[in-house]
């Protein structure tokens, strides 16, 4: 019996035959699809998958003429991990002249906006020597990160320490003034590095970690940038495939927040004013990679489909369909790669 080497979800390697990929990428379609209302995987998309691992290949890439733009979040901590002394400014040039990165980033080594207010006026000298010295659009990233508004790193009363006491509105209250807090620092962070130091946009980075008052809190955000800057970049990176409802009723454009899946993210983030868009799809690590790749495709697609703005799906350790480790195999990484890509017709990664 033919045995084919793939992984878990968390990177450790086995076995499985034919048949059971098989089972597994339908068992996966099968989750995503009826969990968001979205349809599940043909017979010829689960075909096109069982093939892709049973390709003996150790990597594997898209079709000639199938090629895809790349954008990247949090750039100028990558070299820093390997504990190479360069400058952010030489780590953006590293990635566009010696890796040939289609896009890049800069940003603080502290990722939230929150922490970035203080230190931007020494960002926007940065950002105007890298915007001069290379080539590629530069966004500047961060995240909303809505848990630093509160007890003990922010001025509001942590909604987690009401919620166990039973006070609901009060808890409710506390996201929604973090939201107002969250707000105001991204605006001031994205105005500054956009309109004074020559960024071609802004990332908004694992968006909704802290659930329903945090994508709200970004979508007014980019709402007002939008309005200020119509030109500015805007990409949006999401944190999950599942809004969730921490504050459980808040709504923007009248569409309640909790529960979204990433066709409906998309929705909202379009009429806000993003424009690239990153769903995330969590890894499950005690499922094998067919199922999790089939699970991520099913919703990928559909937001793709819904989608009237570049779709750049999120691909990293944990989400897409991509290992929870560091640092992803290769063999793992190619192929939901060229799956999303092909199956899904994204614009970027």
């Amino acid at each position: 019996m033919e045995k084919i080497v793939t992984r878990m979800g968390d990177g450790s390697r086995i076995e499985m035959s034919a048949a059971e990929i098989q089972q597994e990428l339908e068992a996966g379609a099968v989750d995503a699809a009826e969990r968001a209302g979205v349809p599940p995987l043909t017979d010829d998309e689960i075909k096109y998958l069982l093939d892709l691992y049973r390709c003996k290949d150790r990597v594997v890439g898209v079709e000639q003429g199938k090629e895809c733009c790349l954008t990247y979040d949090n750039m100028t901590s990558k070299i820093e991990r390997a504990h190479i002394p360069v400058s952010k400014i030489q780590q953006l040039l590293l990635f566009e002249r010696a890796l040939g990165a289609d896009t890049l980033e800069l940003t603080h080594i502290d990722y939230s906006f929150k922490q970035c207010k203080h230190v931007v006026q020494y960002e926007k000298p940065n950002m105007e020597q890298a915007v001069l010295q290379t080539i590629a659009p530069i966004f500047y990233g961060s995240m909303p990160n809505l848990g630093l508004y509160s007890v003990p790193d922010g001025p509001v009363v942590n909604p987690a320490d009401l919620l166990p006491m039973g006070k609901i509105d009060e808890a409710q209250q506390a996201y929604e003034q973090m939201a107002e807090y969250a707000i105001k620092d991204m605006v001031y962070v994205g105005s500054e590095l956009y309109e004074k130091a020559g960024a071609d946009g802004i990332n908004f980075d694992t968006t909704a970690a802290s659930g329903d008052a945090e994508f709200y809190a970004a979508l007014k955000a980019v709402e007002i940038l939008h309005d200020k800057y119509p030109a500015m970049g805007i990409e949006m990176g999401m944190s999950g495939e599942f809004i969730l409802g921490m504050h459980a009723e808040i709504e923007y454009d009248g569409v309640r927040l909790a529960g979204l899946y990433p066709h409906d993210q998309l929705k909202l983030a379009q009429k806000a004013g993003v424009t690239i868009f990153g769903p995330a799809i969590n890894i499950a690590t005690n499922e094998s990679l067919p199922w999790n790749l089939a699970r991520s495709i099913v919703f990928t697609k559909a937001c793709s489909e819904a989608s009237e703005i570049p779709v750049h799906a999120n691909l990293g350790m944990g989400v897409g369909g991509v290992p929870l480790t560091l640092t992803p195999p290769l063999d793992a990484l190619s192929r939901a790669s060229k799956a999303h890509v092909e199956l899904c017709r994204l614009d970027g990664l």
